[in-house]
Parts: C-alpha cells; sequence; structure tokens
C-alpha cells in the first residue's frame, strides 16, 4: 500500500493536484487533510503557501485513473466530508458574496455580484459550490493575463471565506462578464480543431501551457473523440496538454 505524502502549492486546490500527481491516483482514491491553508500576503510579501498531506483511501479501488489529470468535475477534497455543495441560501456562499462585494469595492470597482449553481465544466461543476458572477463597468482589470488576476482574486476569496467559517471548507467559483464561460468555448472548440489536424496528419500537437482547469476542459472537449488521445507533460505553469494519434484496435 502507497504512503501518503504532504504537498505544497499556492492554493490548497493546487498542492492536492501535486499530491495526487505524484500518487498516479485519482480524487475519489485519497483522503485529504489540509495542513495549511496558507497566507496570500500583501502585494506577495509575507505570503505562504498551502499545505495538504494526502494519503490513499485504503476502501478505494486498487486501480489508477486512464489519464494523468483528474476527472474534471471532481470534488477537490473527495474525502473531506466537510466540504459540500451549498445554494445560494447557505452561510457560506452569502459569506462569500459579501466578501467579494467589499474586495471590489475597497478597489474601486462598481460592480453587481450575483450567485448561481456551477453548470458547466468550466465553471467547476461538481468541483465548486456555487459561482459569483461579476457584472458592471471596466472590469477588464479584474480579468488579468489569461484570467491570472480572475485566479487570484477567487484565490483571496476562498482563503478569506474559509478563515471565517470554522469548522466547513466551502469553495466557491468567480467569474466576471462571463469570461470563463468563453475561455471554455474558445478552448473546446480549438481543441476540436487541433484534433482534427492530428486525425489528419498523424502528427502529435503540443498546446500552449494551461492551468489545471483549463487542461482538464480540453480532455473532456476530446475524451470521445476517435482516435485521439490526450496526456500532459511538463511540470508547474509550463505543464500543457498534448493531442497524439490513437490507432483503433
Amino acid at each position: 500500500m502507497q504512503e501518503g505524502l504532504q504537498e505544497s502549492g499556492k492554493s490548497v486546490e493546487e498542492a492536492v493536484a501535486k499530491a495526487l500527481e505524484r500518487l498516479g491516483l485519482d480524487r475519489s482514491q485519497v483522503e485529504v487533510e489540509v495542513v495549511s491553508e496558507g497566507r496570500a500576503g500583501l502585494f506577495g510579501i509575507g505570503a505562504e503557501d498551502a499545505k495538504v498531506y494526502v494519503r490513499p483511501r485504503t476502501d478505494a479501488p486498487d486501480e489508477t485513473p486512464l489519464e494523468d489529470e483528474p476527472p474534471l468535475g471532481a470534488e477537490v477534497y473527495s474525502a473531506n466530508r466537510n466540504v459540500r455543495v451549498v445554494g445560494d441560501s447557505d452561510e457560506a456562499i452569502v459569506t462569500a458574496r459579501g466578501v467579494l462585494t467589499e474586495l471590489l469595492s475597497f478597489m474601486g470597482f462598481e460592480a453587481d455580484v450575483t450567485t448561481r449553481m456551477p453548470e458547466t465544466p468550466g465553471d467547476g461543476s461538481g468541483h465548486v459550490s456555487a459561482i459569483l458572477d461579476v457584472t458592471g463597468v471596466d472590469l477588464g482589470l479584474l480579468i488579468g493575463r489569461r484570467g491570472s488576476t480572475l485566479a487570484a482574486l477567487q484565490y483571496m476569496v476562498n482563503l478569506i471565506v474559509n478563515s471565517q467559517m470554522k469548522g466547513q471548507t466551502t469553495l466557491v467559483g468567480v467569474d466576471i462578464e462571463g469570461y470563463k464561460r468563453r475561455r471554455e468555448d474558445a478552448l473546446r472548440n480549438l481543441a476540436l480543431r487541433l484534433a482534427e489536424r492530428v486525425r489528419s496528419s498523424r502528427q502529435t500537437i503540443t498546446m500552449e501551457p494551461m492551468p489545471p482547469n483549463e487542461r482538464r476542459i480540453v480532455h473532456m472537449a476530446l475524451a470521445e473523440e476517435p482516435n485521439i488521445a490526450t496526456g500532459s507533460i511538463g511540470q508547474g505553469e509550463d505543464r500543457k496538454v498534448v493531442i497524439s494519434y490513437k490507432r483503433e484496435i
């Protein structure tokens, strides 16, 4: 039986993903103990990585996933009973909406924040409890290059909320002016076009580096495509999806 291991990352989610990759297991096959949720710091000063301890479940089936990415929609802590899907009236979601509203106001943005349930893989369906949709004027700065600022904002909201909600871990997604949905559609369309090129040329194509959630969108988009296989190469922020030709047996 495999031993557990401790891993760290910029967020709990990233630390869990690293541990799963090292163990070669799926989220449904492990138990996750959050050692430290980390600290964002101010402008990066005083920041601390999140730390988790991940161990194989004793009651998990002895098998490994076919792909090197955990299935999209899997819960971040599948074995942590404190993680649950909640509705708009839940205290944690109300708190998250309030936290995000205050952060936006503090940064000088005039925006409205509404909540909804996640609907698509890009939303994080089955992965987050709710989506906080932000609408307003001139919000492009909150998205950043390839969504980097948006990701940082989402991390900050979850960090604050879970520090206030003792004994309960709730993850929420943040979207601004439908950016994530547009990005999901663009990635899916790109993946399908590249898959067609691979089928025609039988040459492997390596995509640009993407964060884990975007790599999963590509994997899912091509999961049922004939003669197409996907995988990932590289480490950390340089990790990329590889699309290759697969002969039918």
